[in-house]
């Protein structure tokens, strides 16, 4: 089994080309596991995780519902914002300037064959990071990704998550406000949920945060849950 995982930080770069490009790193590694399972070899399998920051751009899950994008095209065109109907899991969320999105592409297969752990980890990996900054994520239930102040009127949602997975391997992943303006979720009924805010990291604690630095925690967190080895490209972040 391999667990290394390469990492590559995307820099700023639109949705749409970094989902082709997320669909390539997918599809080669599907190919080697069709191949492996036809020729029975044991050619090892890469796996990837990206980060990315995205111009504004609202995406739909595969089952997510239209209404719940709130504006239409050309207010879309007046924002600058796109928007994209996508297919992972869930249903409309917004990225843009100020949110940390992470897509790691990985074949389950080199760690644990069960999509359920696969999401409580990836929340688990951000509960820590937002730990370290004395701010309290928690799950909600039947509701994916981190959340502050469950069950009271003031819940409200700090890190998105949605996913696509084929024959173990997963695409897609999560979008952590830090520093994100969340006047562009005004738009939207964020993840199709009605009566529940938004929020970010900059808003609980009333300053800039330093996005690399939240880069860095989530590779740390994350090769510790996930019992994996960062590669870092020339120009991804430390994990230190």
């Amino acid at each position: 089994m391999n667990r290394k995982i390469f990492v590559q930080d995307l820099g700023e770069k639109d949705y749409k080309d970094t989902w082709e490009y997320q669909e390539q790193l997918f599809q080669k590694t599907l190919d080697i596991k069709i191949a492996n399972r036809r020729e029975g070899t044991e050619t090892e399998t890469p796996n990837h995780f990206l980060f990315v920051e995205h111009p504004h751009v609202y995406t739909l899950g595969k089952s997510g519902d239209f209404s719940n994008l709130l504006i239409n095209e050309k207010q879309l065109e007046e924002r600058g914002a796109t928007y994209y109907k996508v297919n992972r899991g869930g249903d409309i969320t917004y990225h843009g300037p100020g949110q940390i999105v992470g897509y790691p592409i990985l074949d389950l297969e080199n760690f644990f064959t069960d999509i359920h752990k696969y999401l409580r980890l990836m929340e688990e990996t951000m509960i820590m990071v937002l730990a370290d900054y004395g701010i309290t994520g928690t799950r909600s239930e039947g509701e994916t990704g981190v959340w502050l102040d469950v069950g009271t009127p003031f819940a409200r949602k700090i890190c998105a998550m949605g996913v696509r997975a084929s024959r173990w391997v997963t695409m897609h992943g999560f979008a952590l406000n830090v520093n994100a303006n969340l006047g562009y979720f005004d738009n939207i009924i964020p993840c199709g949920i009605r009566g529940k805010a938004v929020t970010s990291m900059h808003a609980e604690l009333n300053r800039e945060v330093d996005e690399a630095e939240v880069r860095g925690k989530i590779l740390k967190y994350f090769a510790q849950l996930f019992e994996a080895e960062m590669m870092l490209s020339a120009n991804a972040v430390s994990a230190e």
